[in-house]
């Protein structure tokens, strides 16, 4: 669902063939039904639940059983928990990591050297403006957010001249079912939210021009930027101003 069921929709109007992964069996199958009568295009769907460690490997011989060539990989699952850090239950800590550090890191291991093999491929990590700096309330979410940033900028330099390209698409609040599943009362919010498809035409714009960190507005942009003008602490209440979360 939400930046993932948007990227499925773009590429399957591009006439790309499609592996969807997801915990949600049902959803999954009457998405790709749609997508195949829609679009004409192969639609396979592998579902596992990113939080259980083996779910990876699971995912990789999947693709290897299918004999699917997986020339495009795209990040996007992520879990939150609003509230302050002290008070997230170990599970859920434990989840958060798994499915947004882990798991990006495990896939793109996984079909990382094929690409390369292949010289050819194109992997999108979906991060968050809250990767740049800590944010109050969401402490272990922007944190992993962070992580996979970094872990992007590093791949993108390995892999100049190798014909494979990595880059980080970075927004700011987004119209999903996020806010809810993680406990974040969006009306509390003090930046605009926007849609899903604003972010996927960005990222792809963005690997096009294969840029490090893709933002996918201008209020994205300005934020980003304003952060070399003022400290670190400034940056950091100002992040929390933003997201609100402990905002009644």
């Amino acid at each position: 669902m939400g930046i993932g069921e948007a990227f499925a929709r773009e590429f399957a109007r591009s006439g790309r063939n499609l592996i969807l992964v997801a915990r949600s069996g049902e959803r999954l199958q009457m998405l790709a039904e749609e997508l195949r009568q829609e679009r004409g295009v192969a639609v396979e769907v592998c579902v596992e639940d990113l939080s259980d460690t083996e779910s990876l490997g699971r995912i990789y011989e999947f693709c290897r059983h299918t004999k699917a060539d997986v020339d495009f990989l795209v990040n996007c699952a992520g879990l939150s928990c609003a509230g302050d850090f002290a008070e997230i239950p170990y599970k859920k800590l434990e989840e958060i990591i798994m499915v947004n550090v882990l798991a990006t890191a495990r896939l793109t291991r996984l079909f990382l050297k094929e690409m390369i093999v292949r010289k050819d491929g194109s992997i999108i990590n979906v991060a968050s403006l809250g990767g740049l700096q800590g944010v109050p309330g969401l402490g272990i979410y922007s944190a992993t957010k962070s992580f996979i940033m970094t872990l992007t900028e590093s791949l993108h330099e390995e892999l100049e001249g190798s014909g494979v390209k990595v880059v980080a698409v970075c927004p700011g609040f987004i119209n999903t079912g996020f806010f809810k599943h993680s406990g974040h009362n969006a009306a509390n919010l003090r930046l605009p939210i926007y849609g899903t498809e604003v972010v996927v035409k960005a990222a792809i714009k963005g690997l096009k021009q294969n840029r490090i960190r893709i933002f996918p507005t201008s209020i994205d942009k300005i934020l980003a930027f304003s952060q070399r003008l003022v400290t670190r602490r400034v940056v950091i209440r100002l992040a929390g101003f933003f997201a609100a979360v402990h905002d009644k």
